[in-house]
């Protein structure tokens, strides 16, 4: 099979490796889709990602979607579960998967991950697609359910006012998931022209360029003094100092975003004389039912994130083209032209 392999910094390189056989309790998956993620980013660029270094050559990717090729449930298409919690910690008992600090991630560490042809993997964590989802669809999942626990966070009571900065895929799929909960306003913040403008299609009722003059004061009127959550999604500090800044006193801020060197810094004074709530996310809980629910039922658009695409051979430029941001969402198809339900689908090659 083809698998492309990250040696170091920006160095990717395709190799023929046997197909995996699968194990007890697991199965094998011809994987038709892979999303390229902010945190493949970071492993491509920096060769790590928070305390995590890369050791060894390894298989990018976790967003992904495939089809069964064994045993019982052969044929079937669906969604993978990039996490594999240990199931026994307290984490896992007290039901904070995500948190479990056991857990096996693909496409991180010591876990290879999915941009390669065929992955075994634990049958259990092998969604089952309905048929009205694409599999690029399928593969949009995981940051879906990456948004939908920064949801879960940020404590937003129903009418109540939200603003996303950073509206890459994570943070227009949050814009998408606030505007179906019945949060009013929604404001998203964001330097790029073209993804400002993806959020207000996505429903957001501004989208403000943080450089701009006057962007906070504009923030603080349009959320009458501040939003009642701000969610940080951009990895940097000044996302993170911004957000805190459009949150009114008293209010919450999920720092979801993963800063490039490990650290998160902002002024305590802010915080402190608003009386901030501060949340971190990490990952997402067991909320797959949940996503393909809301992608099923049309509460999110989850096919026009995707804007690029790209065969497994051409891995590296995908990696290139998703590291200048453009377009949304990039996705490698190693099997292929990944399937699209009749009537739907995605938008391939083109921005936005």
């Amino acid at each position: 099979m083809l698998v492309a392999r990250l040696h170091r910094v920006g160095e990717l390189r395709l190799g023929r490796e046997p197909v995996p056989a699968p194990g007890p309790g697991t199965s094998l998956v011809r994987v038709s889709a892979v999303g390229i993620c902010g945190s493949d980013l970071h492993w491509w660029g920096e060769a790590g990602i928070g305390d995590a270094v890369l050791d060894h050559p390894l298989v990018l990717g976790h967003e992904g979607a495939g089809i069964i090729e064994d045993g019982p449930r052969r044929g079937e298409r669906v969604a993978i579960d990039p996490a594999v919690p240990c199931g026994a910690c307290r984490c896992c008992l007290e039901g904070h998967r995500n948190l479990c600090t056991d857990v096996v991630f693909a496409g991180h560490g010591g876990q290879d991950g999915l941009m390669r042809e065929f992955v075994a993997w634990p049958s259990s964590r092998l969604h089952r697609l309905p048929d009205q989802l694409s599999d690029a669809e399928g593969a949009v999942l995981e940051p879906l359910g990456v948004a939908i626990h920064a949801l879960d966070l940020g404590h937003l009571r129903i009418g109540g006012t939200a603003a996303v900065v950073g509206c890459g895929p994570i943070g227009l799929l949050l814009v998408q998931l606030l505007v179906s909960a019945g949060a009013v306003p929604v404001l998203a913040v964001d330097p790029l022209p073209h993804r400002r403008d993806a959020a207000s299609r996505y429903g957001a009722a501004a989208a403000v360029d943080p450089a701009a003059p006057g962007a906070l004061a504009a923030l603080h009127e349009l959320a009458s003094g501040g939003v009642d959550t701000a969610f940080e999604i951009a990895g940097t500090d000044e996302a993170v100092q911004l957000a805190m800044a459009a949150a009114r006193p008293g209010g919450r801020v999920v720092l979801a975003g993963i800063p490039g060197d490990d650290w998160t810094r902002f002024r305590a004074s802010v915080a402190r004389r608003k009386g901030l709530t501060i949340a971190m996310a990490r990952r997402m809980n067991e909320v797959y039912p949940r996503a393909m629910s809301l992608a099923v039922r049309g509460q999110v658009d989850l096919g026009s994130l995707v804007t690029h695409r790209f065969p497994l051979a051409a891995a590296a430029e995908a990696f290139r083209l998703a590291a200048q941001r453009r377009g949304l969402k990039v996705m490698i198809e190693p099997g292929g032209s990944a399937r699209q339900p009749a009537g739907r689908g995605c938008r391939s090659g083109m921005l936005p």
